[in-house]
């Protein structure tokens, strides 16, 4: 499914679904609105969105089932914008496949930024990438090695779309998380090392490794 550049916001309260509307149209954007998991799915089968904007808590389920919906086809850049802010909601909303997270209330500085964000992520994002024998399909969620599927996690896709990406160039653990998990690194990187660990062992005989550079980070490399 190819993106016309469209914002789906998805919300049940009327408000702030009238309220963000106006504000993002103002700065230019072309937006759809969703007021239920069942409109937005039946929005995204007809146009899939450039990005989408999305409750958790809606009339007809959690948005986080659509989220999980969404990522096994699609790779859509979602920005969760919910009421549930406390620290486990937070990787919940990630750890499914949000891009971002913001809490409500918010302030529309913060909110226009995040948008911006998200809308350079989308024009960003290409339909595939390669490297060797590598292939990975953007749009579907699924890489390749010589035609079979990876089978790779979430994060571990995500990780080697960076490095793919940027061949050669070392990046920072501070900064992977970021990219990654959505957030700044607090404390030790060790959820980032398993992930990099369980991917070198996939990239096994494929001509392609990801090392490391003391004190510096890591990069992608042929071996």
């Amino acid at each position: 499914m190819r993106s016309n550049g469209y914002l789906l916001l998805v919300e049940d309260e009327p408000v702030v679904q009238a309220n963000n509307k106006k504000i993002l149209e103002r700065r230019g954007y072309a937006v759809k609105q969703a007021f239920t998991l069942d409109e937005a799915r039946k929005t995204i089968v007809e146009e899939a969105p450039a990005a989408i904007i999305m409750d958790i808590l809606l009339p007809d389920g959690s948005g986080l089932a659509l989220l999980g919906e969404l990522r096994r086809t699609m790779n859509t850049p979602v920005l969760m914008l919910t009421a549930m802010g406390t620290k486990n909601d937070i990787i919940r909303g990630l750890e499914a496949g949000g891009d971002d997270y913001l809490t409500k209330p918010y302030e529309l500085p913060v909110f226009l930024m995040r948008v911006e964000a998200l809308m350079r992520r989308a024009s960003l994002i290409p339909d595939a990438l390669a490297a060797g024998p590598i292939r990975i399909d953007v749009a579907a969620s699924k890489a390749y090695l010589d035609g079979e599927d990876m089978l790779l996690q979430q994060k571990e896709l995500s990780l080697l779309q960076q490095f793919v990406q940027h061949p050669g160039k070392i990046m920072s653990a501070p900064y992977l998380y970021e990219k990654i998990w959505g957030q700044k690194l607090a404390g030790d990187d060790n959820a980032l090392k398993v992930a990099i660990s369980k991917l070198r062992a996939k990239l096994q005989d494929s001509g392609y490794t990801i090392s490391s550079s003391r004190g510096e980070g890591y990069f992608f490399e042929e071996t």
